[in-house]
């Protein structure tokens, strides 16, 4: 049985940024090169980043896609990494239009190319779409076992390209991914390749993409399953890694078998029937352990947070900290992400601002070590009154409109990117006010619910105590009712249900897609369902001007979830 040492290389690309993703594969092609690896895989569209929206409609950036792979196949050989293998994804074209493709690289040159569906601009790449008609299966012949070579979606179809790889006999199926992360993803993901695993009656292997690119964050989670489901190995997740193993194969038939089906035909490419054979046995195949919910999810908010201030060329950021659980959860991560010295927080109390508001932004700071800052906004409300004769919810918007005006002008002044702080909850039913609290460039919280932020807030402090650090978020600010302190005495319930019936409902009509006689059936109350499904429906042209943020769920506001803002259909006839 020949033993081939396989690498699967998940790293983090940069959508555009050929040069600096080809350099990438270059160097992990070498890092896997010394550790004895014969194939290197590497995700989907790495070459281009991932997902490229628009830019699939620009011929020069196809054009540039397609020569970057002959630049780095030639690059490969010139510094000695041409003999191995290498599997990389990349945007290409046909006749048709823009195709999502694989590329074998070996000796200098593409020996092999997979194409996938054509590729029209939706956001990732849709699970329906599977195989076209006439496409093909590339499988390759590397150290005497047959490869076959898939991308992403091939996974989502039974009887499609692994139903194909098993006619043809194959030892090994590869498959490169550009999986977004969600919550407990990575337990459908694994029950996924098994399945596949055991139509192709192959080993698979199953490289994904880590790094964050917008409101995306890709969780890596790179695995290889046994045809009988059994897992081999399974890479950590929101972090790079080069996963090296040994894997004992079947030999490939010497004339490969003639696979007959209708719409997919099997294209052979042979490189070797022998490799040599490593002095040093690989590692022993390790699997990365599994975390909380709660941890996941923190990294995935951080590296979220950490990717598009990095890849934006942000060099620091700056939010307004009210002494709240939402601003003290949003500092800890962007401490997290990208150290408290580039975190510049500003309390900018009024005239309604507690004391204990002010004290705990002011004990948050302490605690991570970040810039602080204090702007005390009722001169400059006092300022607007003057000149305005504003009363009642006006004024109050005036004061997160004066707070937001504050952190854009240091934005503009010290080059920060503004942080807005609001929650999942919030956004929901429209509890933010337009160019004041829901400022900013970028929002980690947009897809957390309030009561998953509480749970944050705790799981972060339990997990400082833990290591033996300081926990970065006050008790007060996790134990106290949530305000805006926009008038003397305000609480978020008097506009707002309690979160924990709150954010139940959001989650059937908002994640859930549920109508309102469903929440009723399901035992919510019919007044209150009616009362925040009005609140969702009526605060869509807010959600539209929102800021970007990290997803972690099913339905993320702005990229999921878009309804129409001139919209007179309503649940149950309200």
């Amino acid at each position: 049985m020949p033993r081939l040492r396989l690498a699967l290389a998940q790293i983090d690309p940069t959508v555009g940024d050929l040069p600096g993703n080809a350099a990438l594969v270059h160097g992990w092609t070498a890092k896997a090169a010394g550790a004895g690896a014969h194939l290197v895989a590497f995700p989907e569209m790495m070459l281009t980043g991932y997902p490229v929206e628009d830019l699939v409609f620009r011929e020069s950036f196809v054009a540039a896609s397609k020569r970057a792979v002959d630049d780095l196949a030639a690059r490969l050989q010139d510094d000695g990494l041409g003999e191995t293998v290498v599997i990389v994804g990349y945007l290409d074209a046909d006749t048709v239009g823009p195709r999502n493709a694989l590329a074998v690289l070996h000796r200098g040159t593409q020996i092999a190319t997979y194409f996938k569906h054509h590729l029209p601009n939706y956001g990732v790449f849709d699970e329906d779409r599977y195989f076209e008609p006439g496409d093909t299966l590339t499988v390759l012949r590397v150290g005497g076992v047959d490869i076959a070579l898939t991308i992403c979606e091939d996974l989502w179809q039974e009887g499609g390209p692994f139903a194909v790889a098993a006619d043809a006999g194959v030892g090994l199926v590869v498959n490169i991914n550009g999986s977004p992360y969600e919550l407990n993803k990575d337990d459908t993901r694994l029950a996924l390749v098994a399945r596949r695993a055991a139509e192709a009656h192959a080993t698979t292997a199953y490289v994904n993409m880590v790094g964050a690119q917008d409101e995306l964050v890709f969780d890596g989670d790179s695995m290889v399953v046994r045809p009988d489901g059994s897992l081999v190995a399974r890479a950590p997740q929101f972090a790079e890694h080069l996963m090296v193993l040994d894997l004992d194969l079947p030999a490939a038939e010497p004339v490969p078998p003639v696979v007959d089906h209708a719409e997919m035909r099997v294209v052979n490419v042979f490189v070797s029937d022998s490799v040599p054979a490593n002095e040093q046995p690989a590692p022993p195949p390790e699997i990365a352990a599994r975390v909380t919910d709660e941890a996941e999810i923190w990294q995935a908010l951080v590296l979220g947070l950490r990717d598009y201030v990095r890849k934006n060329g942000f060099r620091s950021v700056t939010l307004g900290l009210s002494g709240g659980i939402d601003s003290a959860v949003v500092a800890a991560i962007a401490c997290d992400a990208i150290g408290p010295a580039a975190v510049v927080g500003v309390s900018m109390p009024s005239g309604h601002s507690s004391d204990h508001s002010r004290d705990d932004a002011a004990d948050l700071a302490r605690r991570t070590g970040l810039d602080y800052r204090t702007e005390p906004i009722q001169p400059m409300v006092d300022g607007f009154l003057a000149n305005m004769a504003l009363s009642g919810i006006a004024v109050e918007n005036l004061q997160a409109r004066v707070r937001g005006v504050i952190l854009m002008a240091l934005s503009n002044q010290e080059g920060h990117l503004v942080l807005t702080t609001g929650n999942k909850s919030e956004l929901a039913v429209g509890y933010s006010t337009l160019y004041g609290d829901s400022v900013g460039g970028f929002n980690p919280i947009k897809d957390v619910p309030k009561t998953l932020v509480w749970r944050l807030a705790k799981w972060r402090n339990e997990e400082a105590r833990r290591r033996g650090d300081t926990p970065p978020i006050p008790e007060n600010s996790i134990a106290k009712p949530p305000s805006a302190e926009l008038r003397p005495g305000q609480l978020d319930t008097d506009s707002l249900p309690d979160y924990e019936v709150l954010d139940p409902i959001l989650a059937g009509y908002v994640d859930g897609d549920l109508g309102r006689d469903d929440l009723v059936a399901a035992g919510y109350d019919a007044a209150l369902v009616d009362r925040t499904l009005r609140m969702v429906d009526l605060a869509e042209y807010k959600r539209r001007q929102s800021a970007p943020g990290t997803k972690i769920s099913i339905k993320a506001f702005g990229r999921d979830r878009r309804l129409p803002i001139t919209n007179r259909f309503r649940e149950g006839g309200m």
